[in-house]
């Protein structure tokens, strides 16, 4: 709440000012960004609203940290093609109080004159259920939504994601506690959350016909929300089709591989070897690692700048991206039940795909010139196993198998002779 001073001496009073908040004038730019983009489309400009419930702002730091492509590339216009994007943040944006407020309540009125998304970060509260106004869980401003009101009095996120609904231009629900409800959601919470998918019901779908659009994650990769963001903003500009989504509104292209598939611990798991304990560097299943059903690119992607991750850096996947987290995921780092049953078989053919393995590697990490000579030239080799019997008898059903139909490269290299400069050292008496 701000105050102006009206009167002189004794007669000097503290006056409420209604919509209080100013700080760089009335006529300040509005926005982050809009410094680029292409006028070739139907949009020469969109408005991004971002909205911030029950949140910790985790959503907000990830999307600063994309790199390819980055909110840097999205606010300049260096991505080709797309409008003109002007960013309303809480935290980034140059101007608080009104000058955040006022492009907002013109886009409730109807009186924005350009398009905009709708960006939530945080899940939705119940606080529409309060018997009056006045209660919140959330607020985004202040003043009321009516011009002509003199109250200071919060606005809350509730009113604003419903208010502008209607004309948005799309929705986007950045991070599990804005796209499943994720921790404020969680058993025990008092307040009623939910995704705003919930909030806002099945049927919605935006002014240009979009349904909700997910992007999850606690937090979320920043390069997957500047990616889905370019993608929509490609299809609202008419150059490109909507991109593919999956049933629950995530984007397919991110989402549908579970973590699993591309854990560089993955191989582990085949051979039927564990992790007992965090940072080890095999597969982390029986330490709680969700990985084999949870759907994420975070492996692939990395978590900034293509670098690192959970796995990666040796933590367990605790699901953090699925709508059932976290309480269908808890508790943490425990093994998950199902790993009994496929742990299990994977340690018992996994011990003899590991056996038949380093049988190979025995014979491939050989040249067929020590084969021929009987002896690896490094001193290094004195604790190289030469072949055994077994090895020996492995290796003959192994090429047949090999060269089945082929040409058998190990027979032709048997003809061949031995350099006759090989021990050079030894050769010149050094």
């Amino acid at each position: 709440m701000a105050y102006q001073r009206t009167g002189f001496g004794e007669d000097m009073k503290l006056q409420t000012v209604p919509n209080a908040g100013a700080v760089f004038g009335a006529n300040a730019p509005i926005g982050l960004g809009g410094l680029g983009g292409s006028p070739d489309g139907p949009l020469n400009i969109v408005h991004v609203f971002w909205i911030a419930g029950m949140s910790c702002d985790g959503c907000s730091i990830a999307a600063t940290a994309a790199t390819n492509p980055s909110v840097e590339d999205l606010l300049l216009g260096r991505i080709p093609n797309l409008p003109k994007v002007v960013l309303h943040h809480p935290v980034l944006n140059p101007g608080a109080g009104t000058e955040l407020m006022r492009p907002m309540k013109a886009a409730v009125n109807g009186e924005l004159g350009a398009p905009y998304v709708v960006v939530l970060e945080g899940s939705v509260p119940d606080d529409q259920a309060f018997p009056t106004d006045d209660g919140y869980f959330s607020a985004m401003g202040g003043g009321g939504f009516d011009p002509d009101t003199e109250t200071d009095q919060p606005n809350r996120v509730t009113d604003w994601l419903w208010k502008l609904a209607p004309g948005a231009a799309a929705y986007v629900a950045i991070g599990t506690c804005a796209t499943w409800g994720g921790i404020p959601a969680a058993a025990g919470n008092i307040t009623g959350s939910m995704s705003l998918m919930d909030y806002l019901g099945k049927d919605y779908r935006s002014a240009l016909g979009v349904p909700v659009v997910n992007v999850p994650g606690c937090s979320p990769v920043g390069d997957n929300f500047i990616d889905v963001v370019q993608a929509v903003l490609l299809f609202l500009q008419g150059i490109a089709p909507l991109p593919k989504f999956d049933d629950l509104g995530r984007p397919a292209w991110l989402f549908t591989e579970t973590v699993h598939r591309h854990c560089p611990k993955a191989g582990y798991y085949e051979e039927g070897v564990f992790a007992e304990e965090p940072g080890d560097n095999q597969c982390l299943v029986e330490i709680g690692c969700w990985g084999p059903v949870v759907q994420c690119n975070i492996v692939e992607r990395g978590a900034i700048n293509h670098m690192g991750g959970c796995m990666v850096a040796g933590a367990a996947c605790i699901g953090c991206t699925m709508p059932g987290f976290p309480d269908k995921y808890s508790p943490f780092y425990k093994a998950p039940p199902g790993s009994a049953i496929s742990g299990g078989m994977s340690k018992m053919y996994g011990g003899a795909i590991r056996r038949l393995r380093r049988l190979s590697m025995r014979k491939l990490n050989r040249e067929p010139l020590w084969d021929k000579t009987g002896e690896v030239p490094s001193p290094w080799a004195e604790k190289h196993k030469k072949p055994t019997g077994t090895d020996k008898t492995m290796s003959f059903f192994y090429k047949k198998l090999q060269y089945n139909n082929s040409v058998n490269q190990a027979k032709r290299n048997k003809k061949q002779p031995i350099p006759q400069s090989r021990d050079i050292l030894s050769q010149k008496g050094l």
